[in-house]
């Protein structure tokens, strides 16, 4: 089959500062801006991860948030968040040097050396008839520098290689964006989450899933059709549409 062509035609609009990259897309977004808008800052002052967490973007890393309107059920958006992590992952790896290991973990990190080296935050916007209006993963990459977080260890490129310029970078990510978006369109998630699986840990390593107060300990046993997490646990198979995912050697 040949591959699919980009459908988008990429606008990248930069910034030295914003509280956010995601608030000033969405607005865009609720004005009526066509797809492709992506909106670079080289510093961010307020800006947000996963679950009520802070994000740290010091000059030197990526902070970037692209709006797409891709034609998708709204119960299906989610799946948006592993294709740009995927995405995400290519472009690291087409530049990463031999030797440090390279992963995705589900739903929206990229770890480097079992460390967080980038995350997603997406968000997304019915349009009142069962389908997505838009859809905008907001996209954190420590290129330069490995910010101090309270819970984890970050890790970035700069440890391995010179770090890419933001602008550099943000160009390579759009380019496999772009792909995997014209692949979705054609072909619908299912070669999607084939690619991201390629990527994560292998089925059957040991996984433990945070929800709430509760922790669920397993193995991991891949992904659902919906892109939902498969957890081998308690003696049967279950599956997870949210939930913190932790692996033995950090998260």
């Amino acid at each position: 089959m040949t591959p699919p062509s980009s459908r988008l035609s990429w606008r990248l609009e930069i910034h030295d500062a914003l509280p956010s990259t995601s608030d000033l897309a969405r607005a865009r977004a609720e004005a009526g801006e066509p797809e492709g808008l992506a909106v670079l800052a080289r510093r961010q002052t307020r800006a947000r991860g996963s679950r009520g967490r802070g994000w740290s973007t010091p000059a030197g890393n990526l902070a970037i948030s692209i709006l797409l309107r891709p034609r998708l059920a709204a119960r299906d958006a989610a799946g948006m968040s592993l294709l740009a992590g995927l995405a995400l992952a290519e472009a690291v790896a087409e530049i990463l040097p031999p030797g440090p290991t390279l992963a995705l973990k589900w739903p929206n990190d990229v770890l480097l050396d079992g460390n967080k080296l980038a995350g997603i935050l997406l968000e997304s916007q019915g349009d009142g008839q069962g389908g997505v209006a838009w859809v905008i993963p907001g996209i954190g990459v420590n290129l330069a520098h490995a910010p101090v977080l309270p819970d984890r260890i970050a890790a970035c490129l700069a440890d391995h290689m010179p770090a890419p310029l933001p602008e550099v970078f943000a160009r390579r990510l759009l380019d496999r964006l772009g792909h995997w978006c014209a692949v979705q369109a054609q072909s619908g998630f299912a070669p999607v989450f084939a690619a991201w699986l390629g990527h994560a840990q292998k089925p059957g390593s040991p996984m433990s899933l945070k929800l709430g107060s509760d922790l669920l300990s397993g193995s991991f046993a891949g992904l659902d059709a919906d892109g939902s997490l498969l957890l081998e646990c308690g003696g049967g198979l279950r599956r997870f549409s949210t939930g913190e995912v932790l692996l033995p050697q950090g998260d």
